[in-house]
């Protein structure tokens, strides 16, 4: 008597169910339902696939496995062997989930949700259920759930983290670009993807915040220098701070492009201006422009004056060499309390 292969009792979260009894005889029938396929797979292949209804098994229904069986001896011999995969053709939700990095090697953890369903039954039991043995829901939602966290890993190394964070819009709709076409590739369909969450390490989350800032890179790595420093520097005995002192000032500096910035020195509130600027950020007065190489500086007032000039132009001061030291005739600054040439005492 003809038997029913029959997925019964489906759940709502299945997605693939294997018929436990390879034994099919010709004229048993095939039930299958509304948004379900089901296909005959054998020797690691998929054949024949039906939709839904009711089916006769018969050659004529059956035409991949009976290309096969004809070149066996006896092809018509009842029952023959064969595996019956139930696949669901609903949507799906699934999980995803992993720890990557950027393209300067930023760590980053991601993950969220995406939804699918089965495009091509033949394929996707090909390629899936077949080749990766997962005749189980369970064990399917594993290898796609790896599947799609090692195309994202391999997406998002190519992005900075200022992109990732910045653009996370635009690098989502990157990555479901190229995992549609993965997910093409088995049988799949990608309906959608999101992110529920990406994050990195607080080092990084502090750089990003001085780069978002403007803070240049460089500028970054020096104070993340310092600090590392500094904390080291706390922690050891007392010899090491002795050390600490020649390292911490060096630290501390400016980069290069930012030291060489010439200030000129405002001569009414003495406010300290960039040299491009005309007039005191703090009152208003005009400034002078940048002590000349070879200038000299007022010591009373610290006004930049230039190397011919005799007095301050600010305050009268004067400038010029007017006396010489009576021990080695040195020539010496007026007001000078000792000799720059041999340090005796004026």
């Amino acid at each position: 008597m003809p038997k029913v292969i029959e997925w019964v009792g489906a759940r709502e979260s299945d997605i693939v169910w294997k018929y436990p009894n390879q034994e099919i005889a010709w004229g048993d029938n095939l039930v299958v339902h509304e948004y379900e396929a089901a296909v005959f797979f054998r020797d690691g292949k998929a054949y024949d696939v039906f939709r839904a209804g009711r089916h006769a098994l018969t050659t004529a229904n059956l035409p991949l496995l009976t290309k096969i069986f004809s070149k066996i001896a006896g092809f018509d011999k009842n029952p023959f062997t064969a595996t019956v995969v139930f696949v669901s053709l609903k949507q799906f939700q699934g999980k995803f989930g992993a720890q990557g990095q950027t393209k300067e090697l930023a760590p980053l953890k991601f993950f969220g949700g995406f939804w699918f369903r089965v495009e091509e039954p033949n394929l996707f039991v090909n390629e899936v259920v077949g080749g990766q043995g997962a005749f189980t829901t369970d064990g399917l939602q594993n290898f796609l759930r790896g599947y799609l966290n090692e195309r994202l890993i391999d997406t998002l190394s190519q992005y900075s983290l200022s992109e990732v964070y910045g653009k996370l819009d635009e690098t989502s709709l990157l990555s479901k670009n190229v995992l549609f076409d993965a997910f093409s590739r088995i049988g799949l369909e990608l309906i959608d993807m999101k992110f529920e969450g990406i994050d990195t390490t607080p080092e990084w989350r502090d750089r990003l915040f001085y780069i978002k800032t403007g803070v240049s890179g460089a500028e970054v790595l020096r104070m993340e220098t310092v600090q590392k420093s500094t904390e080291s520097l706390s922690k050891s005995s007392g010899a090491a701070v002795g050390a600490g002192a020649v390292v911490l000032p060096q630290m501390f500096q400016q980069p290069a492009a930012q030291a060489a910035q010439v200030m000129v020195l405002c001569p009414k509130c003495g406010f300290q201006n960039p040299q491009t600027t005309k007039f005191c950020g703090n009152c208003g007065t005009a400034l002078q422009a940048p002590q000349p190489q070879g200038g000299i500086t007022c010591p009373k007032c610290n006004t930049a004056n230039t190397a011919s000039a005799k007095f301050c132009s600010n305050c009268g001061n004067p400038l010029q060499v007017t006396a010489k030291c009576p021990a080695c005739g040195a020539e010496v600054q007026a007001g000078a309390k000792f000799c720059p040439n041999c340090g005796a005492k004026l």
